[in-house]
């Protein structure tokens, strides 16, 4: 099935003619016609846009024109990224029916790039969620078994390149919703250094942690897209000037001298032990291959989950002060003062894990409250870069599991907010740190992905695709590992 294959693959098919762009997304939205019936990746899907896009494609191919690896191929977008003038909701009734005057930068990037645009994927609202439950419309399911989670917030792109329907997708990641989403469901899941990719156009949830990412088939796809959508943004003052390397064209499947840690803190208490057996196991592979690889201890660890929600709630209660009901979004009916439009307009239009967090982040920054927690917090923030400073000085990469657990049962956590913040304590210290990191599928427990997480230095992806790249290679029962009836696009199935 196309769709299942990489970037790489169907760009040389494109490029032979074997058939045309038109073709692959008349195939792309037809799967997700059958399938999503039951995923529910997508809130909103654009035939004409996706067909119209795919025909400039085959124009241009007709021409001679020199084309992008990327011309023509199906993708996705989370819906937390603005596209002109196409419904951008953040999977919230605060921004239903939302359509944005301008694009967000990555968008243009990709768009310059020939890539067709699918649709719009489900998130957990405003990306404050582990599970894609907290989406104001519906759920999304994962497809290897429809009962469980896809994982959050980025959970309708991780369903949708799990599943086939497009062929890679972005996402944001704040905490960790891409590489969570991506072990859960069994693809490769890439968040760059902070400031690596352009923030502007993504609606902010934290802004000092955000990162717009990846999720794809392969490692080398992941590499190609993070080319295309990298670079330095005059329209994102966080935006690194930094070189942008042909990553793709570097992987060459080899380790031999790189030197990986594994913290141990990350595989002790609350870590399914299978999935701490089958993290080692991947390990002890790169060492076969040549890497050497020793434990190292990030001291600070257990402090992170409570310093990312003081600091994330902090920064989203400010982000969101916007969404008043007056300028744009959603506006209470019948209200009589100003007052009662901002009060109603809020309770109406934001979930309650929305509401939550706000409610987290205003107490935190409140007058006498700010030294205690907001700074304090910042302060450990400090504390956890520089323990990954000092194992850096030692380490090329650093090996863990990218979850404590596989994906869980839909509403297993609805009613304890704690044990689905927990979700994501394996992932939170990269983005405090600001690092690079990539979950990459490394087997299964109870028929069920798990993903290896590898974190490397700032701005040296390289050597993280590197890694990560040789290890897939290594393992392709991984790579090609198919959910049941996903193959065949049986809905019933997926």
């Amino acid at each position: 099935m196309r769709l299942l294959g990489s970037i790489d693959r169907l760009a040389s098919e494109l490029a032979r003619k074997e058939y045309s762009a038109v073709e692959l997304v008349e195939e792309a939205l037809d799967r997700v016609e059958r399938l999503d019936g039951t995923l529910r990746a997508f809130i909103t899907v654009l035939p004409e846009t996706a067909l119209a896009q795919a025909a400039a494609v085959d124009r241009a191919r007709s021409r001679g024109d020199r084309l992008s690896p990327l011309a023509g191929i199906p993708m996705a977008l989370k819906d937390n990224l603005c596209t002109r003038g196409i419904p951008t909701t953040c999977g919230s009734r605060m921004l239903d029916g939302y359509r944005p005057p301008y694009s967000a930068t990555v968008w243009r990037r990709l768009e310059a790039a020939g890539a067709v645009l699918v649709g719009k994927t489900n998130l957990d609202e405003f990306a404050m969620g582990s599970s894609t439950e907290n989406s104001a419309f519906f759920p999304t399911r994962n497809p290897w078994d429809p009962k469980r989670v896809p994982g959050g917030s980025s959970g309708g792109s991780a369903a949708a390149v799990a599943a086939g329907e497009v062929v890679y997708a972005l996402g944001s990641d704040t905490g960790g919703s891409i590489r969570q989403p991506a072990s859960f469901t069994g693809v490769v899941g890439l968040k760059p250094t902070y400031g690596r990719v352009s923030r502007y156009g993504l609606i902010a949830f934290a802004s000092s942690l955000d990162q717009v990412g990846p999720l794809a088939r392969t490692v080398r796809d992941s590499a190609t897209v993070l080319h295309a959508i990298s670079g330095h943004d005059p329209l994102d003052s966080t935006s690194a000037a930094v070189p942008v390397p042909d990553w793709a064209a570097r992987l060459d499947g080899e380790v031999r001298g790189i030197k990986i840690g594994v913290p141990l803190e990350y595989f002790g208490t609350g870590v399914d032990p299978e999935v701490a057996r089958l993290v080692r196991q991947a390990v002890d592979l790169l060492v076969g291959m040549g890497a050497e690889a020793a434990e190292c201890s990030l001291p600070h660890t257990e402090y992170a989950v409570a310093t990312y929600y003081v600091l994330a709630p902090a920064e989203a209660s400010s982000n969101l002060a916007r969404y008043d009901g007056v300028r744009y979004g959603w506006r209470a009916p019948g209200a009589k003062s100003l007052t009662e439009l901002y009060t109603l307009s809020r309770q109406q239009g934001f979930g309650r894990e929305v509401k939550r967090r706000i409610m987290l982040g205003t107490y935190a920054l409140s007058a006498g409250y700010y030294e205690a927690y907001y700074l304090k917090s910042q302060k450990v923030r400090s504390l956890i870069r520089q323990d990954f400073d000092r194992a850096f000085e030692r380490f090329d990469v650093l090996a863990m599991p990218t979850s404590p657990e596989v994906a869980f049962r839909h509403g297993e956590r609805a009613s304890d907010p704690l044990r689905m913040y927990m979700a994501d304590a394996l992932t939170i210290p990269v983005n405090l740190a600001g690092l690079p990191g990539i979950s990459l599928p490394c087997g299964f427990s109870r028929g069920l992905p798990v993903g290896l997480q590898l974190v490397g230095r700032p701005f040296e992806e390289e050597t993280l695709l590197r890694v990560a790249h040789a290890y897939e290679v290594a393992t392709p029962e991984w790579r090609q590992a198919v959910p049941p009836g996903i193959a065949a696009g049986r809905g019933d199935d997926a």
